[in-house]
């Protein structure tokens, strides 16, 4: 970890080496199921896990929790922003590994223009150079926000653009709303339902779509909106992790389900251990179809 920023400093083309010699694999392995790390929280300035504001704050306590994380069997690759995948490629740790860009981390947590999602990370052709597998897009969708059409375009513009080079996208939707001057997603499956019908027809093609979707109430209803193959997310991590595993089993059980992308939970368990989070996620994911 030391290292690193000496690297950086003297040099910058280093990740671009990296990069390209990066030993890559297929998309989906023998059971066709993925296990994602999701490390894009800390660009949004979203630092907190439950009751601690500032728990992503050390960067060298992320990067030995990603190392840890992805060195576990049955991890198929990480999502991030650039500043995280480069450190990760720089220490050697996604070789083998299916990696995902995090696009547009422009609407800041807790700012007047949070649903603003603009895209102020990768691009498409950006993750092609790179060599990775796709990019990852929020898209929240507020209808008493005129900025929203916006934020639909550009993420179509993003699908059309990643599809144009056989690449993924990711698509994680929401309605969201303020509910006294705070963001809120509204989670119910009704919502869900519909966030997953404006969501997969944005773009040109749907052919390299997937979707990114929370685990709700009614998830055979939900999935039963689109025949996209999808990834859930974790959600916020909590103390009951016996009850958000129950949840995550039965969801993956669903069809189109193809596995997880989780983040704070994994990386940050209530117990502080991360290899055992890990190993039951990878459980979960990898025994769903067995």
């Amino acid at each position: 970890m030391a290292d690193l920023t000496e690297v950086r400093a003297r040099s910058p083309r280093a990740v671009a080496l990296a990069a390209s010699g990066r030993r890559r694999r297929p998309l989906l392995g023998e059971d066709g199921r993925l296990l994602v790390v999701a490390a894009d929280h800390p660009a949004r300035g979203a630092l907190g896990v439950r009751d601690r504001g500032d728990a992503m704050a050390s960067r060298t306590e992320l990067l030995e929790r990603l190392c840890t994380a992805l060195e576990r069997p049955g991890v198929d690759g990480v999502l991030g922003t650039p500043d995280i995948l480069e450190d990760l490629l720089l220490l050697g740790r996604l070789d083998g590994k299916v990696v995902f860009g995090s696009m547009n981390r422009g609407g800041l947590q807790g700012a007047a223009f949070e649903l603003d999602d603009r895209f102020t990370a990768y691009d498409a052709r950006s993750i092609a150079a790179m060599g990775f597998e796709g990019g990852k897009m929020l898209t929240r969708v507020d209808l008493d926000d005129p900025g929203t059409v916006e934020t639909l375009e550009r993420s179509g513009r993003a699908v059309s653009e990643l599809a144009e080079l056989g690449l993924v996208a990711m698509v994680e939707p929401f309605l969201s709303r303020r509910v006294d001057g705070r963001v809120s997603n509204d989670l119910s499956p009704e919502a869900v339902i519909k966030s997953v019908h404006i969501a997969q027809a944005l773009g040109s093609t749907s052919a390299y779509t997937w979707m990114k979707l929370p685990v709700v109430d009614g998830m055979e209803r939900v999935m039963d909106a689109t025949t996209l193959p999808t990834l859930l997310l974790g959600g916020d991590p909590s103390s009951h992790s016996d009850d958000t595993h129950a949840e995550w089993g039965r969801a993956l059980r669903l069809p189109s389900v193809r596995g997880l992308v989780v983040g704070r939970a994994l990386l940050y368990p209530q117990d502080g251990d991360v290899a055992g989070a890990v190993d039951v996620a990878a459980g979960l994911v990898h025994g769903a179809g067995s």
